[in-house]
C-alpha cells in the first residue's frame, strides 16, 4: 500500500487528507489547535477516530503517544544512545519496539521492526513540492499505525530542530 502526503499542510491545527496511490483519499489528519500540547487525530473516510496523537507532558525527553480507542498504543521518542540524530524509537505496549531511521527532516527514512522494512516512506516517488509517499511493504501491518508513527517522528524531528508552531 502506497499513500500520498502533503507535506506542507503538517501543521497543528491544520487538517489534511491521505491519499492513496490512486488519488482515493484514504484517513484524514485533524490537527488540534488552541492545545496545550500538539494532538492529532487520525480519522478514517467517515470521519471515525481511529489513533490518538499526543505529546506527552512532563516527560525528560519529547515524546509521542499514539492511543486507539483511548487505550495507549505505543509511545514514540529519539534513541537516547544513538549516534545518528535522526534515529528514533517505537515502544509499543505488547512490548514490541520498532526502529526509525534516516533522514527525518528530509522525509526519507524507514521504519522497521527486528530488522525488517515494515514502511519506506520517501519523497523521490513524487514530482511535487513538499509531498511525500508512505510505502508499506508488510500486508499485515497496520496503515493507521505507521502512518502515525510518521507524523509523530516528524513532528519530534521539527521540534527538536526548532520548528514548533
Amino acid at each position: 500500500m502506497r499513500l500520498l502526503v502533503r507535506d506542507r499542510m503538517l501543521g497543528i491545527g491544520d487538517d489534511y487528507w491521505i491519499e492513496d496511490d490512486q488519488g482515493r483519499k484514504v484517513f484524514l489528519v485533524d490537527g488540534k489547535a488552541m492545545r496545550l500540547r500538539d494532538t492529532f487525530e487520525l480519522k478514517d473516510m467517515q470521519g471515525r477516530v481511529l489513533i490518538d496523537i499526543h505529546a506527552k507532558m512532563l516527560a525528560l525527553r519529547d515524546t509521542m503517544v499514539i492511543e486507539r480507542e483511548g487505550e495507549p498504543l505505543a509511545r514514540v521518542k529519539r534513541k537516547r544512545l544513538s549516534l545518528l540524530r535522526n534515529h528514533y524509537r517505537v515502544e509499543l505496549v505488547d512490548g514490541t519496539e520498532l526502529d526509525v531511521s534516516g533522514k527525518i527532516l528530509d522525509r526519507e527514512f524507514a521504519i522497521e521492526y527486528d530488522g525488517e522494512l515494515l514502511a519506506d516512506i520517501s519523497r523521490r516517488w513524487f514530482h511535487v513540492r513538499e509531498t511525500y509517499g508512505l510505502q508499506i511493504t508488510r500486508e499485515d501491518a497496520d496503515p493507521a499505525l505507521l502512518l502515525a508513527v510518521a507524523v509523530c517522528v516528524i513532528r519530534l524531528a521539527e521540534k527538536e530542530r526548532g520548528d514548533d508552531d
